[in-house]
């Protein structure tokens, strides 16, 4: 792949000509003895330290804070399919790449046996016949409301250790939890013909007030969550609920190239600086080479990788095997016997998992090259007067604004770019407002990974709703702040005792991401 010259000139103009002379080190980019990045030369190093510095000056933004995603950010116009838009320094062999990924993305999986094998072996229990019926427009889903399905959002189900043996095998990231023993590790709301589906998520809200500094009133909902119309028996006693919907998709690929050193050397377990924030690195194993590495995505960061992501949502919610994970009865557990009496859509002749290679590596691509969004009015007044308090009110002690991503990560288009995701991809406690109470890993009930925030303020264009936080109890930004505690409880409190011009201005900055 090629990059265009705004690619060039980008890093020209941020690190100077040689930026991408071809005598890059080429070494693994993991986090050195020291601590730093292994794949930057010194000089480099100490360029991308001042250009990733926090900064001090609310005149006027940032130089190239605009194109969140580096050379890679899109410049279309802000529509509907303001996430679907590919990498734009893709060579046209990769646009190529991204439109085939795009359509199987997009492909609606039926049950087997089928005429049209290459798209059979649907569940046979799932929650989604295709990628897309959760990430509507590569979107953020939704809970149910009113009239609307659940398809955009489902329920963990797992039980904690109950043995010393099966907490060495949580101490050795050989497993992240235990799923319930006769639904697995999430509610099947659907089954293909002949089957029963699992049973129905189920969700009643209390309406908590919350007053602010100014005398403001806003009403929060707290969700309650149970399961009804199981077909299969009752849960263990012991199995949480832990309800996700589907986060956005565009700039996966960006996170993935962010150095591991750069997300570990803001990790503070212990609060050694007193600030009250501990952020915490998810470690997981990769699905693929078993090799311990860092996690960073999934509302947990259960996920260590793009490929891991779309491996685990093929199986888990769509019921369909890959290269990755050949089960092909996906979720189906062994007391589902009904489940595994059915067909599955394995065809030998294409390979050994019902979406064979290349499904997988396709997808991955694509799920990896969705662009980011540019921003829009960064040098309006108010915008730059939002960011100010972003920044004093705290926000910015998780949600790390910008990062320059390795310079030998696999993609070219997505390599050594200054980026603006504004998350420093850790695990925090965020309170017992937000505690779902299943660990994950090394997440416990109480930790989410600090999301990222770019394309946040167009959540309402590309969706259609203002939904927000891990299971969308927020109906607003205003809302998913105040339902923030533990280590961002300080943060809360400053957003709540500003007056509502100053609330409206940060409000307004969140919109522009």
């Amino acid at each position: 792949m090629t990059l265009r010259p705004a690619a060039l000139t980008l890093a020209a103009a941020l690190f100077g000509a040689a930026a991408f002379s071809g005598t890059a080190c080429l070494a693994p980019a993991a986090m050195a003895g020291d601590g730093h990045r292994t794949d930057l030369s010194a000089k480099d190093r100490l360029r991308v330290e001042a250009v990733t510095a926090s900064t001090s000056d609310f005149s006027k933004p940032e130089p190239f804070e605009a194109m969140a995603g580096g050379a890679a950010t899109s410049t279309a116009p802000v529509d509907a399919n303001a996430f679907s838009q590919f990498s734009a320094n893709l060579d046209f062999a990769a646009r190529e790449e991204f439109s085939l990924g795009n359509a199987l993305f997009s492909k609606l999986w039926v049950a087997a046996p089928s005429s049209t094998q290459a798209s059979d072996g649907l569940g046979p229990l799932y929650n989604a016949r295709a990628c897309l019926s959760c990430h509507v427009r590569d979107g953020r889903g939704h809970p149910p409301e009113g009239a609307t399905d659940t398809t955009s959002m489902l329920l963990r189900l797992a039980r904690p250790a109950r043995t010393p043996a099966e907490q060495a095998m949580i101490d050795r990231h050989d497993v992240l939890n235990f799923p319930d023993p006769t639904y697995g590790e999430q509610l099947q709301d659907l089954a293909v013909p002949g089957l029963a589906a699992e049973g129905e998520i189920r969700i009643r809200y209390d309406d908590l007030s919350v007053t602010l500094g100014d005398g403001t009133v806003v009403m929060l909902r707290k969700p309650h969550y149970t399961v009804a119309d199981l077909a299969y028996g009752p849960l263990d006693a012991h199995t949480t609920l832990s309800p996700r919907i589907a986060p956005a998709m565009p700039g996966m690929g960006l996170i993935e190239a962010i150095a591991e050193a750069d997300i570990l050397g803001r990790a503070d377990p212990d609060d050694r600086d007193h600030d009250g924030i501990s952020g915490k690195a998810a470690l997981v194993k990769d699905h693929r080479t078993g090799r311990l590495t860092l996690g960073r995505f999934g509302w947990k960061a259960q996920n260590a990788s793009v490929r891991d992501q779309v491996a685990a949502a093929f199986s888990g919610d769509m019921g369909i095997s890959t290269p990755d994970r050949l089960d092909a009865y996906g979720d189906c557990t062994k007391a589902e016997t009904a489940c595994h009496a059915l067909a599955n859509g394995v065809q030998p002749r294409l390979g050994d998992s019902e979406a064979p290679d290349p499904v997988m590596d396709l997808v991955t691509f694509y799920s990896k090259n969705l662009a980011v969004p540019m921003r829009r009015d960064v040098d309006a007044p108010d915008v730059l007067a939002g960011k100010s308090l972003f920044y004093a009110s705290g926000c910015a002690s998780c949600h790390t604004p910008k990062y320059v991503t390795r310079r030998d990560t696999e993609d070219k288009a997505l390599a050594f770019q200054l980026i603006w995701p504004y998350s420093d991809f850790l695990l925090h406690d965020m309170g017992d407002g937000l505690a779902d109470g299943q660990a994950v890993g090394v997440a416990s009930g109480r930790e989410w990974r600090t999301p990222p925030l770019w394309g946040i303020g167009l959540t309402k264009t590309v969706s259609g709703h203002s939904f927000f936080l891990h299971d969308g109890r927020a109906r607003s930004l205003t809302e998913a702040i105040l339902w923030h505690g533990g280590e961002a409880e300080r943060a809360r409190t400053a957003f709540s005792a500003l007056a509502r011009h100053d609330r409206d201005l940060l409000l307004k900055f969140l919109e522009t991401l």
